[in-house]
């Protein structure tokens, strides 16, 4: 697996983790892959969908001591 890059959203809430994603994807490469950490439960909903909508690929989305791990490749 490709080493992703980090967007740490941290203690952001909604829609900042979300709007934070958008403008790192925004920077990088097709292909790339970004996680974002996110304290916001509403990130686990939300991203997904919204990398659904926009047409990007999640990768994996996981949870560990109350900290979101959302993974998505940038597919366009």
């Amino acid at each position: 697996m490709d080493t992703a890059k980090i967007v740490d959203a941290r203690g952001s809430y909604c829609p900042g983790p979300l709007m934070e994603l958008i403008k790192g994807i925004r920077r990088e490469a097709i292909g790339t892959t970004l996680e974002i950490w996110s304290s916001d439960r509403g990130s686990a909903k939300d991203i997904p969908e919204w990398a659904a909508r926009a047409g990007h690929e999640l990768v994996s989305s996981t949870e560990e001591d109350g900290i979101y791990k959302i993974q998505v490749r940038k597919a366009r």
